[in-house]
């Protein structure tokens, strides 16, 4: 066990070192993310950091005036590839990354546009791999608010970085769960931030139950279908969990109700319909809890004969452009991805102009847009 550690109120590179047991240029490689540094030695700087306090810092004067004129944006990296033009009809299922882009890029745009009207430039940064505290570190030692999606660090790094400047926590359900896991949401009494007045840590999130219940019940009440099954995303993102829940509710009075989990992915969401179709009990629906899983089950379905609605109706989520396109059109819950990054930008802007304001807990609405992949008229 440590004993306390008395400390000045900005620690330095060096104190963080001779905590670690590290020399400085190891700390900088662990806060810059390179990889070829040992897991151990990774942890060590990264424990010391937080009992330290320690946020690298941008230009000195701007850091000391606490404005750089800069928000940040972390999230888990997007991945090499993306799907072309050409491949709107046919989609590639085996190219797992850059599927998220259709979705990040909405949110981006959205915060660009926001942060520009409020005079702020926006550093973005993808994450090499789960947990990147050092990411998050290094991005808020430069900026003046910092938007954090869910996932991308662990919790107790949020919750440091939020001593310093404001933070947004995007997508992680109802708020950080104070559980020292990763910041991907869970409940805590209604407070964001696990009720610490030093950590006042937003969270931002769309409907996401709601907007699968109205999905689900869109295809058990109107069309009667009774035998429905759920492609989840990930078991550990706060989205998917939060989808689930509003399937759930939706097939209350059904005795039993399948659950698959797939990535998220278009290749996940066709692996995950492969296996329904191997077990030989192919459902009369197919809930996918986003458009990318959905559009991989379709894919899935079409090759092993199935038509779509005739013989399993598909519905998604999140409303990216490539479902419009696909024939049928994918029949989906639309969540408002550029508003999400342009009420990031409102609630830091209002922090950083020195608000006195509980942590908050936002949810944007999300609606119903019917298309042909249920069984509605195209």
């Amino acid at each position: 066990m440590k004993g306390f550690l008395l400390v000045r109120d900005k620690p330095s590179v060096y104190e963080v070192a001779r905590h670690a047991g590290v020399s400085t240029a190891t700390v900088s490689r662990v806060l810059a993310g390179h990889e070829r540094v040992l897991p151990v030695t990774r942890d060590k700087v990264l424990s010391a950091v937080a009992e330290l306090g320690y946020v690298p810092s941008g230009a000195a004067r701007d850091l000391a005036a606490r404005r750089t004129g800069v928000l940040g944006l972390c999230f888990p990296d997007l991945g090499s590839s993306d799907l072309g033009s050409s491949d709107l009809g046919s989609p590639d299922l085996d190219q797992d990354e850059g599927d998220a882009a259709y979705w990040y890029d909405e949110v981006i745009r959205g915060m660009e546009r926001a942060a520009r009207r409020s005079g702020y430039a926006v550093l973005i940064a993808a994450s090499r791999h789960r947990d990147d505290s050092g990411l998050v570190l290094s991005i808020a030692g430069r900026c003046d608010g910092l938007v954090v999606l869910a996932r991308t660090a662990p919790l107790a790094m949020i919750e440091h970085v939020a001593t310093r400047i404001p933070v947004v926590l995007l997508a992680a359900g109802q708020g950080p769960a104070d559980d020292g896991g990763t910041a991907d949401g869970g409940s805590d009494g209604g407070t964001a931030g696990g009720g610490r007045p030093d950590r006042a840590i937003d969270s931002l999130s769309v409907a996401n139950e709601t907007g699968a219940y109205q999905v689900t019940s869109h295809l058990t009440d109107v069309h009667g279908y009774r035998d429905v099954c759920f492609i989840a995303g990930p078991p550990d993102s706060p989205d998917s969990a939060r989808r689930l829940d509003g399937f759930r509710r939706a097939t209350a009075s059904v005795d039993q109700i399948v659950v698959h989990y797939g990535d998220f992915t278009i290749a996940g969401g066709r692996r995950a319909a492969e296996r329904i179709i191997a077990a030989g009990r192919v459902p009369r629906a197919l809930v996918c809890a986003n458009d990318q899983s959905a559009i991989g089950a379709m894919a899935a379905l079409e090759q092993a004969g199935l038509s779509v609605p005739g013989d399993v109706a598909v519905t998604g989520f999140d409303g990216i452009q490539l479902g419009r396109h696909l024939r049928p059109g994918l029949t989906t819950v639309v969540q408002p991805m550029a508003a999400l990054g342009d009420t990031a930008v409102a609630m830091l802007s209002e922090r950083i102009g020195g608000a006195e304001l509980p942590p908050r807990a936002v949810e944007l609405p999300v609606r119903l847009e019917l298309r042909g992949s249920c069984g509605c008229p195209q």
